[in-house]
């Protein structure tokens, strides 16, 4: 978001219906276990590189996290729905099945060298709202872009209300 381009004054996220928010991760528990953890860290980008580039895949947007040191890495992910979601973690031709399998293989001897997490959250219309101010496109607004934020309501409370973001 560095250098981005700057939405000048108030808007939200033009969302419509459900928003299906993926959270995954991993953390490094032991540095010197390399060949448990490497191979884990260097999965996530060629998965995210290949839903990037596939219009088709159902990834809205995503967001690479931070902050939890060097040993936890994770991706706040936005997709069009838990169907293209759950399709993309199961199709046998892409970068997701093959990183899994390997990922368990490792993990039978790896004896806890890197865990990972992740968490599906469906997030019902009328159960999220947003707002930037001043803002690059971020998390929600970045994945399904935005609007006036007049349009859904002034006030937090009002989006909420209104039935959408």
């Amino acid at each position: 978001m560095g250098s981005a381009p700057i939405t000048g004054g108030r808007v939200t996220a033009a969302a419509e219906g459900d928003v299906v928010v993926f959270l995954i991760g991993m953390r490094i528990n032991r540095w010197r276990s390399v060949r448990h953890w490497l191979p884990v860290v260097a999965a996530m980008p060629r998965m995210l590189k290949e839903l990037s580039r596939d219009g088709e895949s159902g990834l809205l947007g995503l967001r690479v996290l931070g902050g939890g040191g060097p040993r936890v890495h994770g991706v706040v992910q936005y997709w069009e729905s838990r169907e293209k979601l759950l399709a993309y973690a199961s199709a046998q031709g892409r970068e997701h099945h093959p990183a899994w399998s390997a990922f368990n293989r490792r993990a039978r001897g790896a004896k806890g060298a890197v865990g990972i997490w992740h968490e599906t959250y469906i997030v019902p219309a009328g159960s999220y709202e947003s707002v930037y101010v001043d803002m690059p496109a971020a998390g929600l607004g970045a994945a399904w872009g935005v609007e006036p934020i007049g349009r859904r309501g002034d006030r937090a409370a009002q989006r909420l209300a209104s039935g959408a973001a």
